[in-house]
């Protein structure tokens, strides 16, 4: 795959120019190899070398993409730019191999230059203004090629693994773009097309130059594409995507374009600032490796979560609003003010989300939007924080290298989470007019974290450093507990003890909202925590409460404490409670009781069973059902399961048949398909798919039949190769086509044809369709499937750190996740527990993420292994 290395420029460098090398970049690039070359990567060091001596930046680029696949893309970049302090060495990135570099010129004469460690070193740069033409290949990885189309992905710092630049994203610069691509495609990139001509038959597009932007947010994608047109304010407004299916297209365009106009109208209203770039576009992709990406004016979907079946849940309804009003945030948040170093990446994200959360809520008035945030931060942030794993929202980093592995929950569920108290604490018109000073003040410019503090800590008395500190720089969540003080079966104090697990001494100064329960009815309070003890004010004389729920609203953070007494009460009554929002941090606090071994599992499944009769909010159903799987899965033993599974089976039909509308009839189902495991349920799903068992008011689409065939097949069902090919033959778009082909090994009752899946997915080019990659993990590691498939833990484990260096930003935890999900057993812990054992210096934020994705697993192995003796 890779060329031979050219040794010719390396040939003509000459004595004198190598000592030059040698001697500058030890002097601005501390972290090296070897003497003299740079390090791997972009270190600190060496970003904020060239941040203070490179302003003017442009990059004139031309890619030629070839008719077939295979062969290499040609490229051509020229960047001009204004260099400033001595002169020397001028260190580019560029991902090699260095047999990649054709040729490289400087102000129009050839130039010595070097390749280390991904980088080119040219030798005799001076100052002043510099024009650098680089003839190249261009890597294929960022560029993701597929037959009829490709796209670029450069987050992090991939754009080097493409083309040669400075991938660091405070070095901003215009991009102007020319591609070359095969008959028949259309391109879209940042900025609108300039000409578009053909030659020789192939067509030729040039775009306009862009604004200011980071290396990671340039982009452009080309091939077979429909093109859907709209518009906003007057502007065009484009969505390519590769959708074949007209009824599935009519149904959605709508909404798709609907959603995004209101982003935008919201975004402009709340920032007192118009859209920021010249033109918005979007694509649809297969099997993208995100749910989005927000290049500007090109934003990058995976497909799917646009397009929605006609049995699509209200939970998936709100995915798809809040995706959306995510990626168009970005636009101000990220793409108009970036981060100046990757260590504050968090904040864009941060702001996407917490944006996102209030664009949607017009849009949907019918549901509860405070539940909705709820439920859509608070499980997946303490899925996280409660593990050895757990990390500040605001993170160190020392090399661009390692950017990817800051990403996941504690950025998109915690932080927002972290965000609204922020909100709380100095106010909705305080927190928006510093917002759009910090708009104002950045813009097409590059900010940190402490200069949005220092805006927002002009507008309250609060100490908004320190607040940051406890709540943005350490890692963890308090534990809070509660404790009464009672004489005549009164109340004489009501106290909340909040302590740091990991013993730092941390208070972290929050609003709660506790409730006090009684047979008639519930009081509600709302008290601020400063300290390590606070006493509720105004309850002295009031009768003992039935229980104590210590946060009622769902706005505090925290692993709560139930007293004994609480938790029975609840366990036995969460269902009867008035207010959803109560309902879902009941049950919250509930399953975190589990977990910690305060309740057994059974408790909470008849719990759990009694909820779903009576629940009618549709949000807490979907969390409820969530739930339900890990807990028939995960925490029950084989004989459990057997007992509760006929009547769980029965239960949920009879829900579904029940059930008011179209997405909670979908919701049960989707559940059914989850934990049917006894021959009963696994048959009606069977004439389900065989489309002999229809039922009223839900439409399965091709997607649904798809995973319902795959879930078919990993139960063992008799006729399943017959299932699987027939559904093979019921696939009318290619690309699902060649997903459910790419999968169907991974559900084989075969293990040899399992374990040959699995050892061609060691082969990184077998895993460039992560969301594949990652469905068909999970099938292989079905529950149904664990005891044999025990043996891949240890070999997906030892391919980690290969996962990270070939993968995208999410890639490494979902492999862990899809490897580790469907584990319960002692031996699977054990394995993984001596893979962290034989790798003392394992890299320390991937030995997070096994730790983070191994939690479960863990507890479930204790919990299990406890009933069973």
């Amino acid at each position: 795959m890779l060329n031979s290395p050219d040794e010719g420029g390396v040939a003509a460098i000459t004595v004198t120019v190598l000592l030059l090398v040698v001697v500058s970049l030890a002097a601005i690039q501390p972290g090296k190899t070897s003497p003299g070359r740079p390090a791997a990567g972009v270190s600190w060091d060496l970003a904020q070398s060239r941040a203070s001596s490179i302003s003017d930046l442009v990059y004139d680029l031309e890619f030629r993409v070839p008719e077939a696949k295979e062969d290499q893309i040609r490229g051509r970049a020229i960047i001009s730019l204004v260099r400033r302090g001595p002169a020397g060495p001028l260190v580019l990135d560029f991902q090699g191999p260095r047999g990649r570099i054709d040729s490289v010129r400087l102000n129009g004469a050839p130039v010595a230059w070097e390749y280390a460690n991904g980088h080119l070193v040219l030798g005799a740069a001076n100052t002043g203004s510099l024009r650098i033409e680089i003839e190249f290949r261009a890597g294929d990885g960022p560029l993701n090629r597929h037959e009829d189309y490709l796209y670029s992905l450069f987050v992090p710092n991939r754009a080097s693994a493409a083309f040669p630049c400075f991938d660091q994203p405070d070095l901003k610069a215009r991009f102007r773009l020319a591609l070359e691509i095969p008959a028949g495609w259309t391109a879209v990139s940042n900025s609108a097309v300039e000409t578009n001509q053909t030659v020789d038959g192939r067509p030729h597009f040039r775009f306009a130059e862009t604004r200011p932007l980071s290396t990671y947010l340039f982009s452009f994608a080309a091939g077979r594409f429909r093109v859907e047109q709209s518009e906003w304010k007057g502007n065009p407004i484009r969505f390519l995507h590769r959708e074949t299916d007209e009824e599935r297209v009519r149904r959605n365009i709508g909404p798709i374009f609907d959603l995004h106009r209101k982003a935008l109208d919201w975004l402009e209203a709340y920032t007192s600032i118009p859209y920021p770039f010249p033109k918005f576009d979007f694509v649809g992709v297969p099997a993208f490796q995100f749910s989005g990406m927000e290049h500007p004016g090109a934003i990058l979907y995976r497909d799917s979560k646009l397009f929605l079946d006609e049995s699509a849940t209200q939970t998936e309804i709100l995915e798809r609003a809040s995706l959306i009003a995510h990626e168009t945030s970005h636009m101000w948040f990220g793409d108009l003010v970036t981060m100046r170093w990757f260590n504050d990446v968090w904040t864009k994200e941060v702001f996407a989300n917490f944006i996102a959360a209030k664009i949607v809520n017009p849009s949907f008035p019918e549901i509860n939007h405070e539940l909705r945030f709820f439920l859509a931060h608070y499980p997946g942030a303490y899925e996280i924080d409660r593990t050895e794993g757990t990390h500040p929202i605001r993170q160190s980093l020392e090399n661009m290298n390692d950017a990817a592995s800051l990403y996941g929950p504690i950025i998109y569920q915690k932080a927002p989470i972290v965000m609204r108290q922020l909100e709380l604490l100095i106010g909705e018109e305080a927190m928006k007019s510093g917002l759009q000073e910090y708009l104002r003040s950045f813009s097409y410019a590059n900010a940190t974290w402490p200069d949005l503090v220092a805006i927002l800590d002009r507008r309250t008395e609060t100490d908004l450093r320190k607040w940051s500190r406890n709540w943005v720089e350490e890692a963890g969540r308090p534990v809070v507990s509660v404790s009464m003080r009672l004489r005549n079966n009164k109340l004489e104090s009501l106290r909340f003890s909040q302590a740091d697990p990991l013993g730092r001494g941390l208070v972290w100064p929050q609003v709660f909202s506790p409730m006090l329960g009684y047979d008639e009815n519930a009081k509600e309070i709302r008290i601020r925590v400063e300290g390590k003890e606070t006493f509720v004010p105004g309850v002295t004389g009031l009768s003992r409460p039935l229980f104590v729920l210590p946060d009622s609203r769902g706005i505090a953070y925290a692993r709560f404490e139930l007293d004994p007494e609480s938790r029975r009460y609840l366990l036995d009554h969460f269902d009867e409670l008035s207010d959803p929002i109560s309902r879902a941090s009941a049950w919250l606090m509930l399953y975190e009781a589990m977990l910690e071994r305060q309740l057994g599992p059974g408790h909470l499944v008849s719990a759990l069973r009694r909820g779903l009769t009576t629940e009618r909010e549709e949000l807490n159903v979907n969390a409820l059902l969530t739930s339900l799987g890990h807990l028939f899965w995960g925490f029950q033993t084989p004989e459990e399961r057997r007992r509760v599974a006929a009547p769980l089976e029965r239960e949920l039909w009879e829900l579904l048949g029940a059930a008011p509308s179209a997405s909670l009839k979908s919701a049960y189902f989707k559940a059914l398909m989850t934990i049917a495991s006894t021959d009963s349920g696994i048959g009606r799903l069977r004439e389900v798919w065989a489309h002999r068992l229809l039922i009223q008011g839900l439409s399965l689409a091709e997607q649904d039949e798809m995973r319902l065939a795959l879930q078919l097949a990993v139960r063992g069902t008799p006729d399943y190769e017959q299932i699987l090919n027939e559904q093979a033959g019921r696939i009318r778009n290619p690309d699902r086509k060649l997903e459910f082909d790419f999968i169907l090994p991974s559900v084989s009752a075969s293990a040899e044809v399992r374990d040959r899946f699995f050892e061609a997915l060691k082969q990184a080019s077998n895993r460039k369709h992560e969301p594949w990659v990652v469905d068909a993990v999970s099938y292989l590691h079905h529950p149904l499937r664990a005891e044999s498939a025990v043996r891949y833990i240890r070999p997906s484990l030892d391919l980690l750190e290969e996962i990270k260096q070939t993968g995208d930003i999410f890639f490494p935890k979902r492999w862990l996740d899809a490897t580790l999900s469907g584990h319960g057993s002692d031996e699977a812990a054990r394995v993984v527990r001596q893979f962290l054992d034989d790798h003392p210096k394992y890299p320390a934020r991937l030995r997070g993420k096994v730790l983070q994705s191994a939690d479960l697993l863990f507890r479930r192995a204790a919990i299990v292994d406890s009933r069973k003796k």
